[in-house]
């Protein structure tokens, strides 16, 4: 099994038509990745990528049967291209779109209850913004990370960064290390699923036996993902926090990087997971070795 999606899922992309989606639905196709229709509205009817292109999710849905999307759209359109997703039928929407305002986002989240309940029961789930998607390795490749990078296997990755989601489960594979599935959730401070919600999802998956967590500096989303981790998880987590050295009040790269006063600090975030019993990388190749530390012991008992 994986999280989120595997290889029966049926991908439509949103914003197809466009530069980015038709750039990254043909990687997805090379992938393997079973991608079913396009949906941009007006051109319906159409075809791109050899694929149909319809003019909303709803019709995308009832005539392909697909039950995820993945959204390249303008910043400005977003909002309204995840209320569509998640009206049309899809079960995951991976918004990849970056420079989303806030206040779309949180009435977005507010409008369909993306936090509502344990994300196991929620009929819609949402990945991003501002995140390069999911990979379940040899299954299902919904985004814009490079299928080459990963592999199948057990360990699951859910990540605030893009680029280090690459580097880590490519690292992982060189050590051969197999993946579940990848999560890159994105940077922004408001967003669909967090830390919280994929380790609920990885400890409620069989084939998942430990997890990566990989945080950065601002929020609080590492510290609430240590309090879940140990009051609740029986697998083990193994994380890395970017932003040791990043000076206060500074946004470093994602638009929830930031740190104010002592809060969202990188030194207190590990502080809190190791207190939960979660080893803290200083470097993204420390990772491996920790996992397997981790496989190890878990193998042992």
């Amino acid at each position: 099994m994986s999280i989120l999606i595997d290889g029966s899922s049926r991908v439509l992309v949103q914003g197809m038509t466009g530069r980015e989606g038709t750039f990254h639905t043909e990687r997805m196709l090379a992938a393997g990745t079973t991608v079913a229709a396009g949906v941009t509205p007006g051109k319906g009817g159409q075809t791109a990528c050899g694929l149909p292109v319809f003019d909303t999710v709803g019709e995308a849905v009832t005539a392909t049967g697909a039950d995820v999307s993945v959204i390249f759209v303008p910043a400005r359109f977003a909002k309204a291209a995840v209320l569509q997703a998640a009206e049309g039928g899809v079960r995951v929407a991976v918004l990849i779109t970056e420079g989303i305002p806030v206040r779309d986002m949180s009435e977005a989240v507010a409008e369909l209850g993306l936090d509502d309940g344990p994300v196991t029961e929620r009929p819609f789930v949402l990945v991003g913004p501002n995140c390069p998607g999911v990979v379940t390795p040899g299954g299902c490749n919904a985004g814009i990370m490079a299928a080459s990078l990963f592999a199948p296997g057990s360990v699951g990755i859910v990540s605030r960064s893009g680029t280090l989601t690459y580097e880590i489960a490519f690292g992982l594979t060189r050590a051969g290390i197999g993946q579940s599935t990848c999560i890159g959730m994105g940077g922004d401070p408001v967003h669909g699923l967090g830390f919280r919600d994929c380790l609920e999802l990885f400890e409620a998956d069989p084939q998942t036996e430990a997890v990566v967590l990989v945080g950065e500096i601002g929020g609080d989303d590492e510290e609430r993902a240590a309090a879940y981790a140990a009051a609740h998880l029986t697998k083990p987590v193994v994380a890395y926090i970017a932003g040791f050295t990043a000076p206060p009040g500074k946004r470093m790269g994602h638009a929830g990087a930031i740190i104010s006063g002592s809060s969202g600090t990188a030194a207190g975030k590990a502080q809190a997971l190791e207190a939960a019993g979660v080893p803290v990388a200083r470097r993204p190749d420390a990772v491996p070795g920790l996992v397997a530390e981790a496989l190890a012991q878990r193998q042992a008992t």
